[in-house]
């Protein structure tokens, strides 16, 4: 599977040996971390996909991806597929950055791409949630095109949807130069 590109950065789909060296906290020969990458998430994320690799086989392309910046090739975060889309074509996803460069666009540049791969892959729907407490990641989900559709005391919860009136203008706009 090739890589997603944006304006600012490589969404690289992750080979089994890669998460296997950033769960073992150890880069590979030429793995380029930025500092304070992996964070518990990308561990939590990477060993998910072991996981998934081991029962199911590689979920790629719902699986999971590092973000890295085109400028220096450093991996600053994760994001991805929670596994495969649902009957009904919903995925579920989430995303993180090593706190460093967070408030940069990074989350949103990231996320509009992994939205627009996800429509163009024929999913309908993809969901995600974040605490109460997390504004940031709240602001990230909407400016990517996702919308709040439920609360509980835990989670809030946003989700996009495509109809079959989706059109490539509106996908040009949405994405906004990506």
């Amino acid at each position: 599977m090739e890589c997603l590109v944006t304006a600012r950065l490589v969404l690289h789909p992750m080979s089994v040996a890669e998460a296997v060296a950033l769960t073992s906290d150890e880069p590979g020969r030429n793995a380029r971390w930025a500092p304070g990458y992996p964070t518990e998430a990308d561990t939590a994320g990477a060993r998910r996909y072991l996981e998934t690799c081991e029962s199911a086989g590689d979920p790629q392309p719902f699986g999971t991806y590092e973000i890295r910046r085109r400028e220096d090739g450093r991996a600053i975060g994760g994001l991805g597929f929670h596994g495969a889309p649902d009957l009904d074509g919903t995925v579920t996803i989430g995303y993180g950055l090593v706190p460093a460069v967070q408030g940069n666009g990074y989350a949103t540049e990231a996320l509009r791409a992994l939205l627009l791969f996800a429509r163009a892959e024929g999913i309908t729907r993809v969901k995600g949630d974040t605490s109460h407490d997390n504004i940031a990641s709240q602001r990230v989900m909407t400016a990517a095109g996702m919308s709040l559709v439920a609360q509980d005391e835990r989670l809030k919860y946003y989700a996009v949807e495509w109809t079959e009136d989706w059109t490539e203008e509106w996908t040009e706009e949405w994405a906004g130069g990506l």
